[in-house]
């Protein structure tokens, strides 16, 4: 399978990659534009007019958008992340021509009616309201905040409802207009793919846009801190962020290593001891998340009141421990844990554009599946004990919320990863 970009004049990038036996096509445009991008007034306006897009076009309205995509067994959706916001497909390879032209009607040309902000607008408050309803959804938000406080990546993707209730079409469209340019896109295309085509119909529907230059988002700085929220729930929620690297920085494998080998499955330090030796709790994992700048590791766990304080001291506990005695045996079932998930996620042909459009847009390039897994099997018990020594050097962001007035004074978890 040969991964093949092409650039048109105007710095609009077109990536597609064959997979022989499979009669679909997953194509999209992934925008390097998301919540990082906005200025502080603009918080939650790149997920807001994801949402908009599909709310008509000057040449189709919004039932025609549906009806269009589902005519034809085909799926099209969209998402805002930090870094960029995404507009996909899923078809049958003869119906490439409508799922490219669609995302470009949508992408290029939408309506932007004051009558469907409204609408949508009420969506999203409505989206928010359960995000804070949700304990385990709104304490990931919290801990952004923390992290990297007062600056666009520490904040939700959202957007405050005050903010949202705000925005009308200037405000969207100029969004669009600064920030919608063909420099910062990618079509992204796996599956039953013919390059050349998929490249004519991007020169068709996108070649004409004038280039503008590269994005520059607000640097990241991590931060740390504790916040605490009381609030009578079932279930007292932890959530523990330390600062981990960028997609670009040398020891981004190894960091993702130890988040596997520390809390990353049922086999995993935390997942052992803090449910299975004494019943502290019944989910608890660790992940890493990178952006291009900067990163950060999360470990999450929720538990009854009475035993919030006894998992705090083991989550601290285990982080300095991983640095001093974490073994071959358990590094080596983190490098198959993380190449096997990579591998067979790589198997969905979603994913596998999904994954195009990543890489060109964090590297310039492509690598192939082989140079990943080398940089994988690279990490050795030093270098995964290099990166948790360098976690628990760190000052840590802690959010406790739910009945968390028996967690211990403010600070303590910090001071016992240091002791």
């Amino acid at each position: 399978m040969t991964v093949e970009l092409e650039t048109l004049g105007n710095g609009f990038r077109v990536v597609t990659e064959p997979m022989p036996g499979i009669g679909s096509v997953s194509l999209g445009v992934w925008v390097d534009a998301g919540s990082r991008h906005e200025a502080e007034a603009e918080n939650g306006i790149a997920h807001f007019l994801e949402h908009m897009a599909f709310k008509g076009t000057t040449r189709r309205s919004a039932r025609q958008i549906a009806e269009q995509i589902e005519d034809v067994g085909g799926y099209l959706n969209a998402y805002t992340s930090r870094e960029r916001t995404a507009y996909y497909a899923r078809v049958l390879a003869d119906d490439v021509p409508l799922a490219m032209d669609l995302i470009a009607d949508i992408l290029r040309d939408p309506l932007l009616s004051p009558a469907e902000i409204e609408i949508e607008r009420g969506v999203i408050l409505q989206e928010i309201g359960q995000t804070l309803d949700t304990p385990d959804d709104i304490i990931f938000d919290w801990l952004q905040e923390i992290a990297f406080p007062d600056q666009p990546l520490g904040r939700a993707i959202l957007g405050p409802p005050e903010r949202v209730r705000g925005f009308g079409r200037e405000a969207l469209g100029g969004f669009i207009s600064r920030q919608y340019t063909p420099g910062r896109m990618i079509l992204a295309a796996a599956g039953d793919v013919d390059h050349g085509k998929i490249v004519n119909l991007a020169e068709q529907l996108f070649g004409d846009m004038a280039p503008a230059g590269p994005a520059k988002p607000h640097p990241a700085r991590y931060s740390g801190g504790e916040l605490r929220a009381e609030k009578a729930l079932e279930q007292a929620h932890m959530a523990i962020a330390l600062p981990a690297p960028s997609f670009r920085d040398p020891q981004f494998y190894a960091a993702q290593i130890l988040a596997v080998a520390l809390g990353g499955g049922m086999s995993s330090r935390l997942f052992q001891e803090a449910r299975e030796n004494r019943g502290l709790c019944y989910t608890i994992f660790a992940q890493c998340a990178a952006w291009s700048d900067a990163g950060m590791m999360t470990i999450y766990a929720g538990t009854g009141d009475e035993k919030l304080p006894e998992l705090v001291r083991l989550t601290a506990d285990e982080i300095r421990r991983v640095a001093e005695d974490l073994s071959e045996s358990e590094v080596a079932r983190a490098r198959a844990q993380t190449k096997a998930g990579l591998v067979m996620g790589l198997e969905s042909v979603s994913a596998r554009a999904e994954r195009l459009a990543a890489m060109l847009s964090i590297w310039g390039r492509v690598p192939p599946l082989s140079e990943t897994v080398e940089r994988i099997d690279a990490v050795g018990v030093a270098e995964a004990r290099a990166a948790a020594e360098r976690l628990a050097e760190a000052e840590p962001g802690l959010v406790l919320y739910g009945p968390v007035g028996h967690a211990g004074p403010d600070g303590a978890f910090a001071a016992r990863l240091v002791a």
